[in-house]
C-alpha cells in the first residue's frame, strides 16, 4: 500500500525499479508518530538487480513446488498405503496427513527468521536436502510407524524451506517484477496443490497398488538433488541484516510461538479421531500462549530483534493480507478433500481419474496466477475481489453439479466450474502474497512470508476439519448420500471464501475513503 497521500514518483533509471521504489523511499523518512510503522533497512534506490534472479526464481519455485506437492498428493495415495504398507492402521494413516501439516506450521516462523539471520540460501539448501532425505524415509518406509515419524521430518523440512522462498523473491525483485516473481509463485501454489492428485494417481497407475505409494515420495528425490546443486550456484549467498541493532534467534519467542501454533492446529488437524469438543479447550491454551507471546516480543524488541516484528500489524496491507489469506485457505483447501473422496469412495473412481478432475483448476489457476502477478500493480487489492468473485461462482457450481448430476461422468461436469475456480484462485493467492509483502521490509521477509504461511495452514486445517465435519456427518445421518453430504460441506467452503471477499472489499473501501489503497 503506498503512504498516505504521496504519489508515486517513476526514477529515471533502471527499469526494475518503479514505483514501488518512492514508496519505500518515503517509509525512509523518520515516523511522525508512535503508531507509524518501522522504516526499512534498505533503501530500493540502493537496489542492484541480481543477474541471476529469474534462474534463482526457477530453484526456488523447484523447492517450494515438491513441498506444496507433497501436501496433496498423499491424499490419493492414502488407500494404496492401507493396503501395501504393513502397521498402516487408520490412526497411522490419518498421522501421515495431519503429522506433516503439524510440523510444517511449526517450523514457518522460526524457519523464515532463520533465514533471515543466518542467510536464505544456506536455510532453502537445509531444507531442501533434509526434505529429499526424509521423503527417501517415507518411500523406503517398513511399516506405518517409521512413515509417520519420516512425513513428521519432511513436515519439518517444509517448514524450514517454505519461508525462504518468499523472502528471496522479496530480496531479489521490485516494483513490477516483484509481481511477476510472485505470480509465478502463486501459479506454482494452485498447479502444486491441485496436481498433486493427478501425479499422485498416475504414479499408482504406474506401479501398481501396493507399492505405487512409495513412488509418490521417490518422485522428490530427482528434483531434491537437482535443486540443491544449482542453488548453490545460482542463489545469493548473503541478505541484507538490520543495522543498529543485535542480532540473535530469540529461542523464548520461537518456543511460544511454536507451542502455540502446534495446539492450536492439534484439534483441528485431529478433528475426526478425537471425538468430542473437550479437545477445543486446546484454543484457550492456544490464546494463553499467544497472548505470552505478543508480551514477551513487546519486552523483548526494546532492546534486540524479536523473532517477529509487531509494528508489521500496524500496516493494513500486510495485516489484512495475512487475514484474507488464512480465510481464503480454508475455503480454498478443503475442496480437493472432500471432491476426491466423493470421486474415489462415492463414484469409485481410481487414484488417476480422482486427481485427473482437478487438472482444468490447474490450467486455470497456472495461467490467471502469471498473468495476476504482471496486473496487480495496476489493480491492488481489487483484482483480489474479482478473484474471489470468481472462486465463489465456481464453488458454487460445483455445488450445484454434485447436487443435480452425481453420476458416473460426473469429473466432465466439473472441469468449466473447477476452471472458473482455479481462474479466481490465481487472481487471489498471488496478488495478495505481492500486497502483503509490499510494505514488510526486505530483511524481515523471511518471518514475515513465514506468518503468512502459518495463516495459510492455518485455514486449511480449520477448513478441512470444518468441511469435514459437516460432510461426513451428513453422510452417517443420510446413510452415504454423497449428493447431500458433498454440496452441505462445500457450502461451509463457500462461507470461508465469502468472508474472504468481504475482507477484499473492506480493504478497497477503506483504502479509497483515506486514499491509502492497496499497491506494489
Amino acid at each position: 500500500m503506498t503512504a498516505e497521500h504521496r504519489k508515486p514518483v517513476e526514477p529515471d533509471a533502471a527499469p526494475t525499479v518503479t514505483h514501488h521504489a518512492a514508496h519505500h523511499a518515503a517509509t525512509e523518512a523518520p515516523p511522525t508518530s508512535p503508531s507509524s510503522p518501522p522504516r526499512t533497512a534498505q533503501r530500493d534506490e540502493d537496489y542492484q538487480p541480481d543477474p541471476n534472479r529469474w534462474k534463482a526464481l526457477v530453484i526456488c519455485l523447484l523447492g517450494g513446488g515438491i513441498v506444496l506437492l507433497d501436501v496433496s498428493i498423499v491424499n490419493v495415495a492414502l488407500q494404496s498405503i492401507s493396503k501395501g504398507l504393513p502397521g498402516a492402521s487408520p490412526e497411522a494413516v490419518q498421522w501421515i496427513l495431519s503429522g506433516y501439516a503439524l510440523s510444517f506450521g511449526l517450523l514457518l516462523v522460526p524457519g523464515g527468521r532463520l533465514g533471515d539471520v543466518t542467510g536464505r540460501r544456506r536455510m532453502f539448501i537445509v531444507g531442501v536436502a533434509l526434505f529429499t532425505v526424509a521423503s527417501a524415509l517415507c518411500g523406503f518406509a517398513p511399516n506405518g510407524l517409521v512413515l509417520v515419524i519420516a512425513r513428521l521430518v519432511q513436515g519439518l523440512a517444509g517448514g524450514l524451506l517454505t519461508p525462504q522462498v518468499t523472502a528471496l523473491i522479496q530480496q531479489l525483485f521490485r516494483g513490477k517484477e516483484r509481481g511477476k516473481a510472485f505470480g509465478l509463485f502463486g501459479a506454482t501454489v494452485g498447479i502444486a496443490t491441485a496436481l498433486g492428485p493427478l501425479i499422485g494417481g498416475l504414479l499408482i497407475t504406474a506401479f501398481g497398488t501396493e507399492n505405487g505409494w512409495r513412488f509418490v515420495f521417490f518422485v522428490n528425490l530427482p528434483v531434491g538433488l537437482v535443486t540443491i546443486l544449482l542453488a548453490f550456484r545460482y542463489l545469493p549467498a548473503a541478505a541484507p541484516g538490520v543495522k543498529g541493532r543485535k542480532h540473535d534467534f530469540d529461542p523464548v519467542g520461537i518456543v511460544l510461538l511454536g507451542a502455540a501454533v502446534v495446539v492450536l492446529l492439534l484439534p483441528f488437524v485431529q478433528s475426526q479421531q478425537w471425538k468430542g469438543n473437550t479437545k477445543y479447550w486446546l484454543l484457550v491454551v492456544a490464546v494463553v500462549l499467544a497472548v505470552l507471546f505478543v508480551l514477551w516480543e513487546r519486552r523483548y524488541a526494546r532492546s534486540k530483534e524479536p523473532v517477529i516484528d509487531l509494528a508489521l500489524f500496524r500496516r493494513r496491507s500486510f495485516s489484512l493480507g495475512v487475514g484474507l489469506a488464512t480465510l481464503y485457505f480454508a475455503g480454498f483447501t478443503p475442496l480437493f478433500f472432500v471432491l476426491t473422496l466423493a470421486l474415489q469412495s462415492g463414484l469409485h473412481y481410481s487414484a488417476l481419474l480422482a486427481g485427473a478432475s482437478s487438472v482444468s483448476f490447474a490450467i486455470g489457476s497456472g495461467v490467471a496466477s502469471t498473468l495476476g502477478g504482471r496486473i496487480v500493480s495496476k489493480f491492488g487489492r481489487q483484482l483480489i475481489v474479482v478473484g474471489t468473485i470468481l472462486v465463489l461462482l465456481g464453488l458454487g457450481a460445483v455445488i450445484w453439479v454434485v447436487a443435480n448430476h452425481y453420476k458416473a461422468d460426473l469429473g466432465w461436469w466439473l472441469v468449466v466450474p473447477l476452471l472458473v475456480a482455479g481462474i479466481g484462485s490465481g487472481l487471489t493467492i498471488s496478488p495478495n502474497q505481492t500486497l502483503t509483502l509490499s510494505e514488510v521490509p526486505v530483511e524481515q521477509g523471511g518471518s514475515a512470508g513465514g506468518l503468512i504461511q502459518v495463516g495459510a495452514r492455518v485455514g486449511s486445517a480449520v477448513g478441512i476439519a470444518a468441511v469435514g465435519s459437516v460432510f461426513y456427518s451428513t453422510l452417517a445421518s443420510s446413510h452415504g448420500d454423497f449428493t447431500k453430504g458433498l454440496p452441505l460441506g462445500l457450502g461451509v467452503s463457500l462461507g470461508f471464501v465469502g468472508a474472504a471477499l468481504l475482507a477484499g472489499i473492506v480493504d478497497v473501501v477503506v483504502g479509497k475513503v483515506r486514499g491509502t489503497e492497496a499497491t506494489v
